[in-house]
């Protein structure tokens, strides 16, 4: 994969989240954007 930045919104849950997790694996820097802060540190903590 060729991008190097992603913003993902909705990155909280489903497929925000699958996408957030996918492009992290790939190498890619995520901007991850949600209103529900306990999921996304949660995510945060998943990508890590």
């Amino acid at each position: 994969m060729e991008i190097k930045n992603a913003i993902v919104t909705g990155a909280a849950s489903g497929m925000g989240k699958i996408s957030a997790k996918r492009l992290a694996a790939e190498g890619v820097r995520v901007a991850a954007i949600d209103i529900n802060e306990e999921n996304l540190n949660q995510l945060k903590q998943e990508v890590q």
